[in-house]
């Protein structure tokens, strides 16, 4: 049972983002389908985990699924690249849910939404306030802002911000621009470095090995970081959030902080019409990007949730 991927683009703010319609398999377009939204993890892109999985596991199951590059990453537009902004990857969702509502296969009254990792995050708080979005479903959720203040800056976020508009400066001066790689360069690296977090062993198997795609180098413009940092992915959930919203984690924690974040989300979130919260035995948050038995088991709860308040 194969599903039909359409490569489309459509307009941003002063870019084209691009994406991925996934069709399910007996697709007609003259009828109407329930439309899903699918964003990628930070660092990474829509060919990932977000599309060729958990994308491809929802249109076989009857949606219509887009999956689509953040700004300023993958092939989407925007410059200067690898920028990740909280507030313009929101804006991404409002986007996405314009270009849906324009094609005529598409309810717009059942429209959902998934997110992966960092995206988890932000398919939360997008949902906030986008309320053409009617259900929502995080898959290991990172709080990007909290994660920016903490690993990321190594629980120094105003120093960081200091060593951020001095590389702006040089930037804006000529100086060449500081990608840095979130993650070691191979599973070698890692474990010459000594890294033994699940999260961080994992990850670097994944996109290094596992999933590799230049698309999705998990890579981050150091300079443009700064927006990051004053950021909360659930920042007035307890008021903003009342669609129907599940949160899937794996119970095995590891230093990007996803159990925390996914945990915190649901026990927040006491406004939502419909709040569950999944968390699967003996699964970390990187066997949720692509190892069927996780990936299979979050679908298997994913796909009744949309089902039940798309229908």
């Amino acid at each position: 049972m194969s599903v039909k991927i359409e490569s489309v683009t459509y307009p941003n703010l002063a870019w084209q983002s691009a994406g991925n319609l996934i069709f399910p398999p007996d697709f007609d377009k003259s009828k109407k389908y329930p439309a899903l939204l699918a964003a990628h993890p930070i660092g990474s892109c829509k060919e990932q985990t977000a599309g060729n999985v958990y994308g491809v596991g929802l249109a076989k199951a009857g949606f219509v699924v887009l999956a689509f590059d953040a700004s300023f990453q993958g092939q989407s537009g925007g410059e200067p690249r690898f920028i990740e902004d909280p507030g313009l990857r929101v804006g991404d969702f409002r986007f996405a849910v314009d270009f849906l509502v324009t094609l005529p296969y598409v309810d717009e009254e059942r429209i959902g939404a998934l997110g992966v990792c960092g995206a988890g995050g932000y398919v939360i708080n997008a949902t906030m306030t986008e309320h053409r979005i009617k259900a929502v479903t995080s898959i290991t959720a990172v709080n990007f802002g909290r994660l920016t203040r903490e690993a990321f800056t190594q629980f120094e976020p105003a120093k960081a911000m200091e060593a951020m508009g001095k590389q702006r400066t040089a930037e804006a001066r000529g100086a060449e621009r500081n990608v840095i790689d979130l993650i070691p360069l191979s599973n070698e690296a890692a474990k010459a470095e000594g890294a033994t977090d699940p999260d961080i062993v994992q990850a670097t198997d994944y996109y290094r090995s596992r999933c590799p795609d230049k698309n999705g180098p998990a890579k981050q413009l150091f300079s443009f970081n700064a927006a990051a940092t004053t950021w909360d992915a659930f920042n007035h959930i307890e008021t903003l959030l009342t669609q129907p919203a599940m949160m899937i984690v794996g119970d095995i924690p590891g230093a990007f902080g996803g159990y925390r974040d996914s945990l915190e989300a649901y026990g927040r979130a006491s406004g939502s019409k419909d709040r569950q919260l999944v968390v699967l035995p003996n699964t970390s948050h990187y066997q949720l990007y692509d190892q069927p038995e996780a990936t299979g088991a979050a679908l298997a709860k994913a796909i009744p949730f949309f089902e039940k308040h798309l229908a």
